[in-house]
């Protein structure tokens, strides 16, 4: 019997107050049996000693890029390759800013520019609150993002300023479990060969050639679920209504405006979909006549007549031998009760309810999901955490359904056809 390779984790730490919780994540991902390669920065080295992390992690440390611990002087290079994932935790204000530019300064940032592209990289910030919230930080987040870099919090509370608000390191025991999770997606790669459709933020129904009706639905959410069926192995496609989002990596995205646009895109894309989320936060109602020209202020009422939207998932759902679907309910009150109702209405296997409230435009989530077993919540934690665990979810019901096994059989013609081309 082949015995099981053992995950490896290269773990950076940067010179932040933070630095002293790598400690404990290094005991963490040990406990899992996890293969930790610490790396830091000198900076790094005035917070924590390479001497406690040794110890810990069981693994020499290196921190300088001519380390002649290393045959071919090539740290950068050798350090990361076959790497199942980088975590830099804590990650200070001037690494960021490093990686978001390109900037391989040190071994830390020359490693993380070098690594594989199949290779997560994923950074828990650790600053002040003030300089988690200026202006160069937030641009360099969004650089990063558009990268396909993860980036896992920061939580908010007290800081060791003595100040208290945003900017504090994520607690070991969520980063450890955050990148065990994407870990365990990547390597499952259990939908390798499936298909999936995924939408995503909102629509904008035109009233007139400059206003329209939409929603502050941010995308956030659906962009999660995109990255997490990527990461299980899965072709996706995402149909994505107006955001600032940059696609993730390896993901098709096909933009759209209105509800419209959006259910034809669907439509179009919907051909050997085996799996299909319908995140998107769609207009209920248009515009019945929206009007070519600027509608002028006089001063009078305005009345606009509003015609219904087609419902896609409903449709999705009532295609014979469609995909598993997955609903998403977005309420304001009575959350899982209406989801519920939603959920037998339009007769699909699974639906994820929460609060309109408190999801849109945020960067966590609490979420509950519905299917016919019961209910399930899911703990309040970043998005893309908890797209994660519905993905689990929703891939243990698409195992065990008729569908699934459909899938399963068409996957296995497809991958025969192919050894034998």
């Amino acid at each position: 019997m082949t015995e099981k390779k053992a995950k490896r984790i290269v773990l950076g730490i940067t010179g932040g107050i933070a630095a002293y919780k790598a400690a404990e994540i290094t005991r963490l991902l040990r406990k899992s049996a996890v293969d930790v390669q610490v790396v830091m920065t000198e900076a790094a080295t005035r917070f924590i000693t390479p001497v406690t992390m040794q110890s810990l992690s069981g693994n020499p440390v290196f921190s300088d890029s001519w380390d002649p611990r290393i045959a071919n002087n090539m740290a950068h290079i050798e350090l990361s390759r076959g790497a199942d994932a980088i975590l830099i935790a804590p990650a200070t204000a001037d690494f960021l800013a490093k990686l978001a530019h390109g900037i391989a300064g040190d071994l830390l940032s020359t490693l993380c520019i070098a690594r594989q592209p199949t290779c997560p990289l994923l950074v828990a910030p650790a600053m002040n609150r003030e300089m988690w919230e200026s202006p160069p930080m937030q641009r360099n987040i969004d650089l990063l993002r558009r990268d396909g870099v993860t980036i896992v919090g920061p939580d908010e509370g007290d800081q060791a300023c003595g100040e208290t608000g945003p900017g504090r390191m994520v607690e070991p025991d969520v980063l450890a479990w955050t990148i065990l999770g994407r870990v365990a997606l990547r390597e499952s790669q259990s939908l390798a060969g499936y298909h999936a459709l995924v939408t995503a933020g909102p629509t904008f129904e035109p009233i007139d050639p400059v206003r329209g009706i939409t929603n502050s639905s941010s995308g956030k959410m659906g962009y999660a679920i995109a990255e997490a069926l990527r990461d299980a192995g899965a072709n996706v496609v995402l149909v994505s209504g107006p955001t600032n989002l940059a696609a993730p990596m390896f993901v098709k995205k096909v933009g759209v405006r209105t509800s419209s646009e959006m259910f034809d895109a669907v439509k179009q894309h919907f051909t050997d979909v085996d799996l299909f989320f319908a995140v998107a936060a769609v207009a209920d109602y248009t515009p019945a006549s929206p009007q070519t020209q600027k509608i002028k202020k006089s001063g009078a009422p305005v009345t606009i007549e509003l015609a219904p939207t087609v419902d896609i998932l409903a449709w999705a759902a009532s295609q014979e031998d469609g995909p598993f679907c997955v609903g998403f309910a977005a309420e304001s009150e009575n959350v899982v009760e209406n989801a519920r109702i939603k959920r037998e209405r339009k007769r699909i296997p699974m639906i994820v309810a929460n609060s309109a409230l408190q999801a849109i435009g945020s960067d966590n989530n609490l979420v509950t999901i519905v299917d016919a077993t019961g209910e399930y919540q899911i703990p309040q934690a970043s998005k893309s955490q908890v797209a994660r665990q519905i993905v689990a979810h929703a891939l243990r019901l698409f195992t065990a359904s008729a569908r699934g096994n459909d899938a399963n059989n068409k996957r296995g013609q497809i991958m025969a056809t192919e050894k034998n081309a």
